[in-house]
Formats: structure tokens, sequence, C-alpha cells
């Protein structure tokens, strides 16, 4: 007997995925057929991929190093087109795997898709991606294998995306398809509530949302390339980070903060080491003065990050900040030449600093988060040499020698180790 249409079975719609895989995974022979062996997978369980690659590990390090030594300031448009070709050898390797196991895949240089930049040579921004090209592939059946990091400008020039570029490119590519997912492959299994070379009993996350994970990357997790998480913001792209050497667990899924069902009130810590402190002492307090003093930092390229004002009574003030540790050295003339020109009292450095973070969205509807973090501290007799805030997100600065006591002692604080609770 034959089924009436309306009894016949919905046909179940396939996902479209774009999986990424960096440079640790696909460092040589073993992991390329290791994440080819993951493509596969997901294709047989009748998914459609779309794969973007980095560069081997160590790869880009070593292009970079062979300009440096040809040429003591590189051409930024010629290191482009040389750091480029990392992702050429890596992206063919993986449609060769792909291939060997009888899946129908190709090889796309990000000028072939392509991916179009503005002209700023070595960090270019995405301003389009053509994905027609892309998407008749996978209409066809055929894996397509995208470079990560690079781009085209209108001149037709290769552009780079700067370290961690691949991700932006994963993202952006989802985007543009439309993706169901874009899944990030990685040397590590998600996103913990802090690094776990730091804080042994640090947990993975199920879920975290694109504020608190650009927050995180952008005071120095490494996870993720923070311009990768301002496309999942404004496009909405489901991103899952996972483990390219294990199968264990679905990872940290990166949502929007509506969809995310726990919001606890810290969900990760991160640090950056690389950091230093200057302060001008004693410097005339009258309008214009902090202009005076930042503007020939801002001018030499010197990113400032945190500042702070401290005001005597007796009509000066201190004006503390810190910058990069390579940066030091040039920011330290530079500030000498403002403390001349103020009648400054003198200048004070500190190249052993580190900046500590504690991010969470629950900070918004929670008072007494920042009360915690620094009881934590005291309570290990840790000094706090400057703190900044945001809506979700607290930062401290302290002695270099005090890092790891200081990341245990905030995870304690805040129970990071355990798994939040559900409602009642």
């Amino acid at each position: 007997m034959t089924a009436s249409p309306s009894a016949a079975a919905t046909p179940v719609r396939s996902r479209l995925l774009v999986q990424k895989f960096g440079g640790t995974s696909v460092a040589d022979v073993e992991r390329i057929n290791a994440a080819a062996d993951r493509v596969a997978s997901a294709l047989a369980d009748g998914d459609r991929v779309v794969v973007v690659v980095s560069a081997m590990a160590g790869e880009t390090d070593r292009l970079e190093q062979l300009g440096l030594e040809i040429a003591g300031r590189p051409p930024p448009r010629e290191m482009d087109m040389l750091l480029a070709a990392g992702e050429q050898a890596s992206i063919a390797l993986i449609a060769m795997a792909l291939m060997e196991r009888g899946c129908a895949a190709r090889s796309w240089l990000g000028s072939q898709v392509p991916i179009r930049t503005d002209a700023q040579h070595t960090r270019a921004r995405i301003e389009h991606v053509d994905v027609e090209g892309l998407r008749a592939d996978v209409e066809a059946g055929v894996t397509p294998v995208v470079a990560g990091f690079q781009g085209v400008n209108a001149s037709g020039d290769v552009t780079t995306f700067g370290r961690g570029g691949s991700d932006t490119t994963a993202v952006a590519v989802a985007a543009a398809l439309e993706a169901d997912e874009c899944q990030i492959f990685t040397d590590v299994a998600g996103v913990y509530t802090a690094d776990p070379r730091i804080v042994k009993d640090a947990r993975l996350l199920e879920a975290i949302t694109f504020e608190e994970m650009l927050e995180l990357a952008s005071l120095g997790a490494k996870v993720l390339h923070s311009r990768s998480l301002e496309f999942v913001g404004k496009y909405n792209v489901p991103l899952r980070v996972l483990s390219s050497f294990s199968n264990a667990g679905p990872g940290t899924l990166i949502t929007t903060e509506e969809q995310a069902m726990e919001q606890p009130l810290v969900s990760g810590l991160t640090f950056t080491r690389n950091a230093a402190k200057l302060t001008l002492v004693a410097v005339p307090d009258m309008p214009g003065v902090a202009s005076r003093i930042l503007g020939p930092i801002a001018q030499a390229a010197i990113e400032v990050d945190m500042i702070v004002q401290n005001i005597a009574a007796d009509g000066h003030a201190d004006l503390t900040f810190t910058v990069r540790r390579e940066d030091y050295k040039d920011a330290h003339k530079l500030l000498a030449h403002a403390a001349q020109e103020l009648g400054a009292g003198g200048i004070a450095g500190d190249e052993t600093i580190v900046k500590v973070s504690a991010v969470g969205v629950g900070m918004r509807s929670h008072a007494g988060v920042a009360t915690r973090m620094f009881d934590a501290l005291a309570a290990e007799n840790i000094n706090i040499q400057m703190i900044s805030t945001s809506e979700i997100k607290i930062s401290v600065v302290v002695a270099e020698r005090y890092l790891e006591l200081a990341m245990r002692a905030i995870h304690q604080a805040f129970g990071l180790s355990e798994a939040p609770r559900e409602e009642t």
C-alpha cells in the first residue's frame, strides 16, 4: 500500500557546518589525516561541510623570519604575499587527504573565494565574502577547503589578517553562508573557567556568551581571535570550540546572552603577562596635562591600556598607565620629555606586573562582585596596584610573582570549579 503524502516522512535537512582547523591541528601528516577523518565523519553523518585551514604549526613564524633576514623592514605587501603561502600548502594537503577518503574536495585561496578586504596590509579587515563559488561546490557534493588568514583587496593584492586571523576567516565564511554552526578545532577541549596550566581545577564550560568570550580574548585568553567574535555578535553565528585531538565532549558553545541557559556571576578568568606600568609623579593638576602626556605616546603607535590619576592636595597629580612590555622603553623615553616640559617630580616604572581579569555577564545584575574579588586577593596578602572595570569585567594589576596565587584565589572565591546550580 502506498503511503499518503500527509503520512510521508518529512525529509531531514542536513546541517551546513564550517569546520576550522588551526596550525597545531595540521602540524604534520598524522594530524592532517586526523583532521580529514573529522571532516569525513561529518560528511558521513549527512552534514555538508566547508573547511577553513591555518598554515601548519610554525610555518608562519618560519616565513616571517625569512622575510626579516632578507629585509630588516620588509615591505608589508611583500610580507603578506610571503605569509599567505603557508595556508596554500595546508589547504592542498587537506583536500588531498579528503580525496584519499573518497570525499570530493577542492582547495580555495582567499583571493579565489574571494574574501574582499580593505587595503591595509598585515592586519586587513574583511569587507565582504563572496560565497557563490563555495555554495556551488557544496551543492555539487564537493567540500571546499578555504585558506584562512588571507584575502584580497580592491587592487588585487593579497592581504593577511594578523595572527589568529584564520578564526576570523571561518566565522566570516560561516556568516556569509548562513551556516548552522561554525566549529573551531584547536588543541584544547573548549573554553575553561581559567587557564588549566595555572588553575589545576579549572572547569570546561558548556557555553559562554560571545560578549564574555570577546572580553576574555581581548584581555589575554588565546582560545579565539578577538575579531572573529565581532562577527559572532554581529551576524549571530553559532560558534563551538572543540578539541581536534580527542572526541571527548561537545566542547564549548559560544552564543548570545539571550540563548545562554546559565548566567553565572563570573564565567571565567584570564591574565596578561605582557604588561608594564609607568607613573609620572607630581605633574601640575590643570586642564590638558593628560593630553600632553599621552598624546606623544599615541602618536608613537604605543597602545595605552589602563589609566589612573591620583590628585594630591598641593595641586599636583600622579598619572599612571600601562603599556605592552615591549613598548616600555620607548614609552619611558617619551615620558621623560613630558616630565621635563611639565616640571614633573619624576618617573617611576615597573616591568614586573600582570593584569588579572574576571569576566561575567552576571555582574550586570549583582552587586558586590568586585568586593568578593578584592577580599580574595587581600586574604592572600596580594596588593592591588590598579583597577579597571566595565559592565561585565573587573581587571586588577598585581605584581607578576603573585599571578598564579591570584588566579587560584579568585577562581576559588567565585566557585568556578563547581558546575552552576540549576534554577528551581
